[in-house]
């Protein structure tokens, strides 16, 4: 099992910068990849930006340039930058992993969200 604890949302007025902080802990041996989700009220849950295990990121079209992602392994956590914050960017923010355990692999997992909201 492992647990995701998130944090870092917040009210910022557009144009403002917080940064989300997601820490893992519990029976694992590594990860595949660990990114951060967004859901907006009455829309589908939509990824923002993931990095995997090589270091490779990638990132959703309409944060490209703005967000950043990373990663402190030695504290099994990652991060969001997100900088130049516009209002549509208003979301619950997710944390999700995948990870290889001693006896799985491919096993994913999501934090409990932190809201993140954005007025104009």
């Amino acid at each position: 099992q492992v647990q995701l604890v998130e944090s870092g949302g917040g009210l910022v007025q557009a144009g403002g910068s917080l940064r989300l902080s997601c820490a893992a802990s519990g029976r694992f041996v590594g990860f595949n990849a660990m990114g951060w989700y967004r859901q907006a009220p009455g829309k589908q849950r939509e990824l923002v930006a993931r990095i995997i295990s090589g270091g490779s990121t990638n990132y959703a079209d309409s944060v490209k340039g703005r967000f950043t992602i990373s990663r402190d392994n030695a504290k099994n956590t990652v991060y969001l930058q997100m900088n130049s914050l516009k209002p549509e960017d208003t979301a619950v923010y997710y944390c999700n992993v995948n990870v290889m355990t001693a006896v799985a692999n491919g096993l994913n997992y999501w934090g409990q969200g932190t809201q993140v909201t954005v007025s104009s």
